[in-house]
C-alpha cells in the first residue's frame, strides 16, 4: 500500500525492510517545491532512527508511470515569482534543500537513486554522495557491505540518463553542493561540467565518478522490486543485488578528455575561452561558442566556486553556496 507524505509530490512506502520514495510532480519533471523538499526531509529523519528501515531507495515518475525521468532540478518559475515578491519561502527553501542535501550525503544507511531520464540540478543534488563501501572496507563504484560508516550511496544510471549541471544557462551557478561534487570529478571534469552545463550521458556519469552502475533502462522496475526481497541477514545484501543488474559502462561520451583537462586548467574564464577559440577542432570550436552565450558574470562566479570548493567540505561548500544565493535573488524593494 502506497502512503502520501505531507506533500502528495512525494510518495513513500516501506516494503520489506527497504524505505521506497516516489517523486510524482511528473508535470514539471519533479522538479523541487518546498513542500517536496520537507517531506523528503521528514521521511528520511523518520527512516534513519527506524531499525526497520535497512535501506532507501528513490525513483521518479513520468506522465505514463514511473521510471523514464528522475529530477530536472528546483522549482524555477518558483524561485522567479518569489524573487519578484520578496516572498520569505524563497529563504526557506534554499535553506531547507541545502540541509536535505547535507543529510543525503551523511546518511547513515545505504540510499539508492535510480537515476533515469533527466537528472539535473536539483535532482542531483539528491543523488550526490559517498560510495557505499565494499566488503573490503573501500569505497568505489562496487557497492557492498557498509564498514566503519554504515551509509553511502548506490546511484543507478540508465541508457537514457541526461546528466547536468546547467544554471549558467540561465544566470546561475551549480548549487545543492555542486561546487563539492563536480570539483571532486576527475581532471578538469568538474569546470567544463559547471561553467558550460553540458549534458552527459549515464556511461559518462559512470567514468567520472557521478553514478555507480548504468543498468538497462528496461530492467529498473525488476530492481525496484528487487529491494524488497533482500535478505539483510547476509553479508552483501546489496552488493548481490548490484551485481543482478548492473551492465558493463560503456566509454564516455566527451570524447575530448585531454583538450578538457588542459584548457579547464587555465587560470581564468577569459583564458579558456581563447584557448578553446584557438583550437579549430569541433570540440573546441562548440564549446567556445556554448560559452560565450552563458551569463559572463556567473562564468567567472563558478569557476572560482568549483576551485575553493575542491578544498572545502561538503558543509562549508553549501554554507558559501548559501551566502551566493542570496546574492543572486537579492531584488530591492
Amino acid at each position: 500500500m502506497i502512503t502520501l507524505a505531507p506533500s502528495d509530490d512525494v510518495m513513500v512506502e516501506v516494503r520489506g525492510q527497504v524505505g521506497l520514495i516516489t517523486l510524482n510532480r511528473p508535470k514539471a519533471l519533479n522538479a523541487l517545491s518546498l513542500g517536496m523538499v520537507r517531506s523528503l526531509t521528514a521521511t528520511l529523519r523518520a527512516w534513519k532512527d527506524d531499525a526497520d528501515v535497512k535501506a532507501v531507495a528513490i525513483r521518479g515518475s513520468t506522465k505514463t508511470g514511473v521510471f523514464g525521468g528522475f529530477c530536472a532540478g528546483g522549482d524555477i518559475r518558483f524561485f522567479h515569482q518569489a524573487a519578484l515578491a520578496g516572498n520569505p519561502a524563497l529563504e526557506d527553501f534554499f535553506t531547507e534543500e541545502y540541509a536535505l542535501n547535507h543529510l543525503i550525503h551523511h546518511y547513515p544507511k545505504p540510499y539508492i537513486a535510480f537515476m533515469d531520464g533527466i537528472v539535473m540540478g536539483g535532482g542531483m543534488g539528491i543523488c550526490q554522495g559517498p560510495a557505499l563501501a565494499s566488503p573490503a572496507g573501500r569505497t568505489g563504484s562496487a557497492p557492498g557491505k557498509p564498514s566503519a560508516r554504515q551509509g553511502g550511496v548506490v546511484r543507478l544510471v540508465t541508457e537514457h540518463t541526461k546528466m547536468a549541471m546547467p544554471e549558467t544557462n540561465i544566470g546561475l551557478f551549480p548549487d545543492v553542493g555542486g561546487g563539492y561534487f563536480l570539483s571532486r570529478c576527475p581532471g578538469r571534469m568538474g569546470e567544463w561540467l559547471a561553467l558550460t552545463g553540458d549534458v552527459i550521458d549515464g556511461a559518462t556519469a559512470v567514468t567520472i565518478g557521478l553514478a555507480d552502475h548504468l543498468v538497462d533502462a528496461a530492467r529498473l522496475p525488476e530492481a525496484w522490486e528487487a529491494l524488497a526481497t533482500l535478505d539483510w541477514s547476509v553479508a552483501d545484501p546489496l552488493g548481490v543485488w548490484a551485481a543482478m543488474f548492473s551492465g558493463v559502462a560503456r566509454a564516455d561520451s566527451t570524447g575530448a578528455r585531454g583538450q578538457i583537462d588542459q584548457y579547464f586548467a587555465l587560470d581564468s574564464v577569459p583564458s579558456i575561452v581563447r584557448a578553446l577559440e584557438a583550437d579549430t577542432s569541433e570540440w573546441a570550436q562548440h564549446t567556445a561558442a556554448t560559452l560565450r552565450k552563458r551569463s559572463p558574470l556567473m562564468l567567472h562566479v563558478v569557476l572560482e566556486q568549483v576551485r575553493r570548493a575542491r578544498h572545502m567540505t561538503l558543509a562549508d561548500d553549501l554554507r558559501m553556496e548559501r551566502d551566493m544565493v542570496r546574492h543572486c535573488f537579492f531584488t530591492p524593494h
